[in-house]
Parts: structure tokens; sequence; C-alpha cells
């Protein structure tokens, strides 16, 4: 991460925010003018600047407009006079991030200066796309029809409608997609629409203006301004909210759009590709999804297949990510042997490609030896699998295991009672299945619960529903907002 900038000719302002930022482990580079500031820009940026408006020489708003000419992302906060309407006005018609008013409280200043480098790191991470697609393998003939598809649509624009089981390769085909399209050397902008809460979608896909809900402290823009002139994925299109769905039509049809809170339209030129593993057609049918933006969406339609259409697949595939693994963590590739990868290649895998990756993963750091066994493979991944596939290579193993259908073993351990057997039933299955994001979504679950079940008891009342949960009212406030919570009574 790079340091942050202070730009302030007192030498006490410029050491006290030093020192607060030291606390917080953060670099800083200072500077006694602006001039001395814009000359540094010449060989290094940084993170986030923090400046004066009155300085000797060139003003703080001044020093704004030729930062925000050459780095329009940057944040910068500007530090003013309490009484200087004036040019706090004027430091956020020039783009500042926020300002800081003297004399100010040096944790606040700390706590906005963290908001401030929270969005210049996560514009950092939007915006710089991979300059490479990540692989795509395959010889199975439904994967040679991908690949011929996305050769065909190398020269176009066209809305691509990507569809498949989760964990089969959507994003990578989106990618592939954008990098051989007009539009390769522009930005390449992913958004899960399912996993960004209801309240926070508009804004997220839109942007937001200053000061259009609580805790919009500045003007955000959204992935839709992030991939000006490139390529926008929208991921579990099937899962969108059916009032944002709206908004999304109107943008495919016209081009324009409008941030949260905002009056005037912003036009996108941005190329859209959507994926789900979910049936529109049915959703359609269900009144889940609209019909008029499922046509829109829908004008080529490329189908992944499964990895039990792939089969032949899976051996070049474990061995890509056996080798993907051990780079990643500096260790010599293990190898699968021929009664392991014949195994591998016999399961269903129901987590498709991410499922084998991980499982991949696993063997990389777990199994012991540089040629891997059956028995060296997980144990419920042995469990689960056909009698017949397991004898082939250890019938020792196969015999010591019971088979899935099979009823449990007198001796073995007894699950625990209660919750906590449901839990670890529900996170073993999601486990098995190449679920990611585990704990997330186990986490917002069991929230969820707890927070309901107390607001049953305290008849929507949150404050009390806080008490008795041991939480702050704050806390309760927030979470009933990220988890979509209603009939929620205002104390």
């Amino acid at each position: 991460m790079k340091p942050i900038w202070i730009v302030d000719d007192d030498a006490s302002i410029r050491w006290v925010l030093e020192k607060a930022l030291a606390r917080e482990s953060l670099e800083t580079r200072s500077f006694a003018n602006a001039h001395d500031a814009l000359a540094a820009f010449e060989s290094d940026t940084p993170q986030v600047l923090v400046s004066d408006i009155r300085m000797p020489g060139d003003s703080g708003i001044e020093l704004l407009g030729a930062v925000k000419a050459r780095h329009p992302g940057l944040p910068v906060i500007i530090i003013t006079a309490f009484s200087d309407l004036d040019s706090a006005v004027a430091s956020f018609q020039g783009g500042a991030f926020d300002y800081l008013a003297k004399p100010f409280d040096i944790d606040k200043a700390v706590g906005l200066i963290r908001r401030a480098l929270d969005e210049s790191l996560r514009e950092a991470s939007v915006e710089a796309a991979p300059l490479e697609s990540p692989e795509i393998l395959g010889h199975a003939p439904a994967m040679q029809e991908v690949f011929r598809a996305i050769g065909r649509l190398s020269q176009s624009n066209v809305t691509v409608l990507i569809t498949g089981e989760s964990g089969t390769g959507k994003e990578l085909v989106a990618r592939a997609l954008h990098k051989h399209s007009p539009r390769a050397q522009q930005p390449f902008i992913a958004l899960n629409t399912a996993a960004i809460p209801k309240d926070l979608l508009e804004s997220e896909l839109f942007g937001h203006e200053r000061g259009a809900f609580t805790g919009a402290q500045a003007m955000r823009r959204g992935r839709f301004e992030q991939a000006e002139n490139g390529t926008l994925f929208l991921d579990e299109i099937g899962d969108m909210p059916f009032d944002l769905q709206t908004r999304l039509l109107r943008v495919l049809s016209d081009g324009h759009f409008y941030r949260v809170g905002g009056h005037q339209p912003v036009k996108a030129n941005v190329r859209v590709i959507a994926a789900t593993h979910q049936n529109l057609e049915q959703r359609v049918r269900d009144g889940l999804f609209r019909e008029d933006l499922y046509h829109r969406l829908n004008v080529i339609r490329l189908r992944l297949p499964s990895l039990r259409e792939r089969g032949e697949d899976i051996p070049i595939l474990a061995r890509h990510f056996l080798v993907q693994s051990a780079r990643q963590l500096g260790v010599e590739p293990k190898r699968l042997s021929e009664g392991a990868m014949r195994f591998l290649s016999g399961l269903a895998l129901p987590g498709n490609v991410r499922q084998l990756e991980n499982l991949c993963n696993w063997i990389t750091v777990m199994a012991p030896g540089q040629t891997v066994e059956v028995k060296d493979l997980p144990r419920d991944l042995i469990q689960g699998a056909p009698e017949s596939a397991v004898v082939q290579e250890a019938p020792a193993a196969a015999a010591s295991l019971p088979a899935a259908s099979a009823p449990a073993s007198p001796v073995a351990p007894a699950a625990p009672d209660g919750w906590a057997a449901l839990l670890e039933q529900q996170a073993a299955g999601m486990l098995s299945a190449g679920a990611v994001d585990v704990m997330d979504t186990l986490g917002r679950q069991f929230e969820s619960v707890l927070i309901k079940t107390a607001l049953r008891h305290t008849h929507g009342r949150r404050n009390d529903a806080a008490v008795r949960l041991g939480i702050g009212r704050n806390t309760i406030t927030r979470k009933i907002a990220e988890l979509g919570i209603e009939g929620v009574r205002e104390d």
C-alpha cells in the first residue's frame, strides 16, 4: 500500500497527523507546500492526499484541481477553517473526498482518512484488470463448442448470457470474451449480485451522490461507471431483486442511468455479460424475473457443461491445479497415481471445476508424499464415492470405511446433539459441494436467526433486543440493515 501524503505549511499539524497515523501502522510522507507535493507526483503517487487549503504559494484548492486532472480516482481530503463555508463548498466542487474542519479531533481525522483509504483501495482493486485471462482448459467436445463460440464473438459487443451450474467457470468465460473483444484494453468489472445485500446493490451498481443516504460521505462511482468503455460482468443475475431489474433494463435499453440521489443522467458505454446457474425461463414464469429483461440479456447464450459432462477433462484440469497450487506455495507439485486419477475421474464432483481446484489445493497441503494414492484423498470424498471406484485402488481402505448408503457402524462416534450437529452437517455438505464463503453464509444465517428471535421476544423493539443479545444499539441497527430484517419498530 502506498503512503498517505500530508501537505500543510504548519509543522505542528503535519507532526500530529504523522504520529496519529503511525499508531495505526500507516505510512506517511509530508510536504510543507503544494509545489513540493506536485513535484513529487512526477515520480510517485499517494494512496490518499490530505492538504491544507491556505498555504503560501499554491492553495489547497489549486493542488486539488491539479491532482484530480491527473488522478481523478485519488481521494483528497481538504483541511479548512471551521467557519470557511466557501472553501468547503469549493472543495466538494473540485472533487474532494471530504473536508476536515479546524480545529479537528484527531480520532475523527484518522477515521476520515481511514474511510478515504478504504475507498482508494477499493477503486484500485476493481480497476486493476488482470493482464492475462485465467487459463481455460478442456479437450471435451462440449468445451470445444464453448471455445468456438468465444472465437465467433471475438469482435462483437453483443450482450451474452452464460448459463451453467455453480463452479463451471462462468467468470473465466466472461473474462475470455472480454480479453478477445475490441474492449480488451478497457476495464473488466465483475459483480456477484447475489453477494451484495439488497439495500446496497443499487448503490453498488449505479453509484451514489454525497448525502444520498446515511453514511454517504462522498460521491461514489458504481460498477457501471468503473466499467466505462469496457465490460461489466453480472454474476448470478437470476438473484437480482425485481425492482432493480427495471433499472438494469433501462440502462440496457437507452444507455443511461442515474446515481442514487442524483438528478443528472450518466451515459454508460458498457458491454454487459450476465451469468446464472438458475433456470431464468422458470423464474420468468414464476414472476420472479422480468420477461423483457430476460430477452434483453438472452441475445447470445453460452451454456457451460458440468464436469460430469466432460469427465475426460478431469486429468488435465487436476494436473493444472496441482502445478498452480504448488507454485503458489513454493513447493514441488504432487502427482496423482493412475488409480487416484481414475478415482477422481469417476466422481460426480457437484461443485464442478471449483470443487476440483479446492481438492487439488487440499492435496498439495495435506496429502503425504509426492505421489498421491486414493487412500491419501479426503476421507469424506472416499466415503461418498461408489464402492467400486474405491476398491479399484485400495480395497483395504474401502473395507474399513462404511458405504455412503450403509447404516452407521455401532462403533462409530455418535454425532453431537442439538443445533451444533445441524450446523456441522450443513457446513460439511457445503464444503463437500465445493461452496465458497461458507463462513460468511452460515454466519449471516446464524446472526439473522438470533436477531429475529430476539425481536419476536421484544415485540420488534430493537433496543430491548440489543440488550437481551448483549450487543450495542448501533450494532443491531447495522445488522438489521445488512441482513434485510423487516418488522422492526422504531424505538
